[in-house]
C-alpha cells in the first residue's frame, strides 16, 4: 500500500518534478537523472539511484514513492507464452501476457491498461468484471520493462512488439496511455518505436478522432467481430452509442491524418457472423482506407454460449474476403491452456 503522505514521483512530468526541486533548494537539471532512473532504468527504490547525491536521495525518499508493480504468479504454456499477473500498490490485481514466436524472432507483450473493464463485451472475461480503476502509466510501463526482462531470460531476445489488448479499454483512459506511450518510445524512457506499437479498441469514435488529432504514430486495432449494427449489438452493448457508419468515419478521419496502420480483429462464432454474407458485409466496410484483417479464434469463457466456428468455415470466410483483395490473416489462439488467450484475461488462478 501507498505510504501516508508521500506521493507517486512517476506522477510528476519532468518540468513539475524541475519545479518542485528547485523549491526545495536543489537544481533542477537534477531532474533529467531522477527522470532515467524512473523511466530508462526502471528504480523500484531511490537508493538505486548512484550518481544521486544522498542528501537528495534522502530528500525523494521523505516525500515521494515509488509504486512499482510486483509479480504476483507466472504461468506457462505448452506453447512459450507467459501470463504473469501484477500486483499493484493498493492490492488490485492485472495480467500481461508474453506472446513469443522465436522462429520469426516475433516477441509481443499484451498489456492491460485498466483494472477490469466497463464495456461488458459478452464474449470477453475481463468484460465480465467491473472496472475498478485506471492503470498509472508507471504501471504501464512497468509491465512492459518487466516483460521485456522476461523475455531476454526466456528467449535471449526484447520486446518487439506492444498491444494495448490486456485488461481494459485503452481509450477510456486516454491520458494515461498515452503518457506512458510517451515514456516507452521516448530516448529518457525505453526507447521502443512507437511504429511498434498497436492500441486495440473495441471502438470509441471521438477518442480515435482525438488520437488522430494529437498526432499519433501508433498503429490502430478496431475489435470489430461483426459487420453489421445489429450484430454487433448483441455482443458489443458499445456499439449502441458507437455504430459502425461512426466508426468508419473516424477510423477514415484517423488513417487519412496519419496514415497509420489500422486493423480489424474479427472472431468467427459458429451460425452468428461467419457466413459468406457476412464476410460480404465485412469488406464493404474495408472499402474507404486500408485495413488487414485478424480473424481470432474465439476463446471461449464461462456464461457466454456462442461457439468458435470450425476451421473449415474460417477459412472459407478468409478466402471470401482475400478474393476481394483485402489482406486477411488466420490466428492461432496462444496461451489457451492457461487461459491467456484474447478475451480471457480475469485475473483468475
Amino acid at each position: 500500500m501507498a505510504e501516508q503522505g508521500r506521493e507517486d514521483i512517476r506522477l510528476y512530468s519532468k518540468e513539475a518534478l524541475i519545479e518542485r526541486l528547485e523549491s526545495d533548494g536543489f537544481k533542477g537539471f537534477r531532474a533529467k537523472q531522477i527522470y532515467e532512473w524512473l523511466w530508462k532504468k526502471g528504480a523500484a527504490s531511490f537508493d538505486e539511484m548512484s550518481n544521486v547525491s544522498l542528501s537528495m536521495r534522502e530528500w525523494l525518499t521523505e516525500r515521494f514513492e515509488i509504486r512499482k508493480i510486483t509479480l504476483d504468479t507466472a504461468q506457462f504454456s505448452s506453447d512459450g507464452t507467459i501470463k504473469s499477473r501484477f500486483k499493484l500498490w493498493d492490492g488490485a490485481m492485472i495480467e500481461s501476457v508474453l506472446i513469443p514466436v522465436p522462429k520469426d524472432k516475433r516477441f509481443t507483450v499484451c498489456v492491460s491498461s485498466q483494472v477490469g473493464c466497463s464495456l461488458s463485451c459478452s464474449f470477453c472475461a475481463t468484460g465480465k468484471m467491473k472496472r475498478v480503476r485506471n492503470l498509472d502509466p508507471g504501471e504501464i510501463v512497468d509491465q512492459i520493462q518487466f516483460v521485456n526482462d522476461q523475455s531476454l531470460e526466456k528467449f535471449g531476445y526484447p520486446l518487439t512488439n506492444i498491444v494495448f489488448m490486456g485488461m481494459g479499454e485503452p481509450l477510456l483512459t486516454y491520458k494515461n496511455v498515452m503518457e506512458s506511450i510517451k515514456m516507452i518510445s521516448s530516448p529518457e524512457g525505453l526507447g521502443m518505436s512507437s511504429r511498434r506499437i498497436t492500441i486495440s479498441t473495441a471502438g470509441i469514435a471521438k477518442m480515435i478522432r482525438k488520437l488522430a488529432d494529437d498526432n499519433s504514430k501508433v498503429n490502430l486495432a478496431l475489435s470489430l467481430h461483426a459487420a453489421d449494427d445489429k450484430k454487433r449489438d448483441q455482443i458489443m452493448p458499445i456499439n449502441e452509442q458507437n455504430d459502425l457508419d461512426s466508426l468508419v468515419d473516424a477510423l477514415e478521419y484517423y488513417y487519412l491524418t496519419t496514415r497509420n496502420k489500422i486493423s480489424f480483429e474479427y472472431i468467427c462464432f459458429a451460425g452468428f457472423n461467419d457466413s459468406i454474407e457476412d464476410a460480404d458485409k465485412l469488406v464493404q466496410l474495408c472499402k474507404r482506407f486500408p485495413v488487414m484483417i485478424n480473424i481470432i479464434e474465439y476463446n471461449p469463457i464461462a456464461g457466454f454460449d456462442m461457439h468458435k466456428s470450425d476451421e473449415d468455415q474460417i477459412n472459407r470466410f478468409a478466402r471470401r474476403i482475400r478474393s476481394k483483395g483485402i489482406m486477411v490473416t488466420v490466428r492461432r489462439s496462444r496461451g489457451k491452456d492457461i487461459d491467456a488467450a484474447c478475451g480471457q484475461l480475469a485475473n483468475i488462478d
